[in-house]
């Protein structure tokens, strides 16, 4: 099994060839530091991912519905949506793919989950791209104290992603609390 392809020791050896010889050492191996720091690094690589694999950590609750919610969303390419171009010609985005864009800008506001996000196009802006209306489900922390301030800077943020990473306009934005999930989840 191959480690990392074309990584030289400063010996001159190849830490591939060390892996596949990890358990039978060489002369050279057994003298030189280079090799046996490599060595350790890579028994003790060998003994963690053994001991991950000899007990998983159980599969978090909901995990299987979140992914097939993130595969659907994402096999839905929707209609396009024109974005705005400082040269002529046009370029368009599927609004799948702006939902994509929000909910990262979501997740990032902490203590949320975004769920599902639905953009709808409601008019063209004067430099030619489009005004969005976007309707974005969340999942909130248990235990979150600053709701209206987590909430505030999810808006924030899904407002900013819109305009500066897509180049679309929110006319309207809903923040809709489906869920709460706690650490770990």
């Amino acid at each position: 099994m191959a480690v990392n392809q074309g990584y030289e020791l400063p010996c001159g050896r190849d830490l591939d060839a060390l892996w596949d010889r990890l358990d039978s050492v060489d002369e050279h191996e057994a003298t030189c530091p280079h090799c046996g720091t490599a060595r350790e690094s890579l028994l003790a690589l060998r003994e963690a991912t053994a001991e991950l694999v000899a007990e998983p950590d159980p599969v978090p609750p909901g995990l299987v519905g979140r992914i097939m919610s993130a595969v659907r969303a994402e096999a839905r390419r929707g209609q396009m949506l024109d974005l705005p171009t400082p040269e002529p010609g046009r370029v368009e985005v599927s609004e799948a793919a702006v939902a994509v864009v929000l909910r990262y800008a979501a997740d990032s506001a902490g203590d949320v989950r975004a769920r599902r996000c639905r953009v709808r196009t409601v008019g063209v802006a004067s430099d030619g791209g489009g005004i969005v209306e976007v309707e974005l489900t969340l999942a909130v922390r248990l235990g979150n104290v600053a709701g209206a301030e987590t909430l505030a800077r999810v808006r924030e943020r899904v407002t900013a992603a819109a305009a500066a990473r897509v180049g679309l306009t929110l006319a309207k934005l809903d923040l809709l609390v489906e869920d709460v999930y706690e650490d770990g989840e």
